[in-house]
């Protein structure tokens, strides 16, 4: 089961996972609605290296993001979700409109997004360059999205 940690462990898991020779993955999203298409581009994130971060969008960044009425569940039910997941071993929480912050204080060997995304499209690609960490594309063709799966519902 994965563990909500705080922005302030990210440098320290960093050494960690140096010191004992291991890799990180980076994955983020909103994880709202849990679909397939979640698990499949966490599963893949995972495969890339041995521990898996995943940074979840908080409740205000969501909003921001996409609109107040947009979510189905608090940040503290899907950190809770995420957290459950096999592949998942870190979660955490942030505010902002993306991860460079965090990017730039775990500095993980691979940033994934999903296929809805290519390599030019990626926000943070070029702090990904400048830190030598390996954005890619994983999780298969983009099938799902909570926003679509919510439409569809009423």
């Amino acid at each position: 089961m994965g563990t909500l940690i705080q922005i302030a462990d990210l440098p320290v898991l960093r050494q960690k996972a140096y010191q004992e020779h291991k890799t990180i993955s980076l994955a983020n999203g909103c994880f709202d609605l849990l679909h397939s298409g979640h698990v499949n581009y966490l599963r893949d994130s995972k495969a890339l290296a041995d521990i898996l971060v995943v940074a979840l969008n908080s409740d205000a960044s969501v909003h921001n993001l996409k609109g107040t009425k947009r979510l189905m569940f608090p940040e503290h039910e899907r950190a809770q979700i995420v957290c459950a997941l096999i592949y998942v071993d870190y979660v955490i929480l942030f505010d902002e409109l993306d991860v460079i912050a965090i990017l730039k204080m775990l500095q993980p060997d691979f940033h994934c997004k999903g296929s809805d995304y290519t390599l030019e499209s990626v926000p943070e690609k070029a702090i990904s360059d400048q830190l030598n960490i390996q954005t890619r594309i994983v999780g298969g063709p983009k099938l799902y999205s909570s926003t679509e799966l919510k439409k569809h519902q009423k």
